[in-house]
């Protein structure tokens, strides 16, 4: 039984808003209620500064780490494994225990593939890193791996259930960076450090 309920339970550790958390414990607005008013660590860089940031980023790749560790320790189904990775970061995007206001879930979906197939969330981070020091957008940075993570998935992790789970969570972090992508073309995006 406790197979089928890791999805569940997963979602349930994605609900944790790190950042919401951050703010409040290092007495920082909400997040949600300020600049991009999305809690996430590209937000509270703007605002609450480094440590803040960091904190929160690591949480949120911390909770895609532990859903999926988690869910290996029970089961080796790539089906479960998948949709308990899927679950901890539709968690995040809308998370039951903060009004389903959350994040855009990029570094969630980070810890999901580095704890699925390591060297897919390598090449996820190198893609990240390369197209932030070339361009200095986070959120272009953001679209160019989530559109090239099917791409690694095909490659290093062949499987069904794996190859749906990471078209679906490209496609939410794609859609979850509409309002980025007008900004984009309309060159109102902001550049990281601004």
């Amino acid at each position: 039984m406790l197979v089928y309920a890791l999805p569940v339970l997963a979602y349930l550790l994605g609900s944790v808003s790190t950042a919401v958390i951050v703010a409040r414990v290092m007495g920082h607005k909400d997040p949600r209620e300020i600049g991009s008013k999305n809690p996430g660590a590209t937000n509270l860089l703007r605002y609450a500064g480094k440590t803040a940031a960091a904190l929160t980023l690591f949480g949120d790749v911390l909770k895609g780490v532990i859903a999926v560790l988690a869910a290996r320790l029970v089961t080796d189904d790539p089906l479960i494994l998948a949709l308990t990775g899927f679950t901890v970061f539709i968690g995040h995007l809308y998370p039951v225990f903060f009004r389903f206001h959350g994040g855009k879930g990029v570094a969630t979906a980070l810890g999901v593939w580095l704890a699925l197939n390591l060297w897919v969330g390598l090449a996820l981070l190198a893609t990240w890193l390369v197209m932030a020091a070339a361009f200095r957008y986070s959120s272009l940075s953001a679209l160019t791996a989530a559109v090239a993570a099917p791409l690694y998935v095909g490659w290093l992790l062949p499987g069904t259930s794996y190859l749906v789970a990471s078209a679906a969570i490209s496609a939410l972090l794609i859609f979850r960076h509409r309002s980025n992508i007008r900004n984009l073309m309309a060159g109102r995006e902001h550049r990281i450090g601004h």
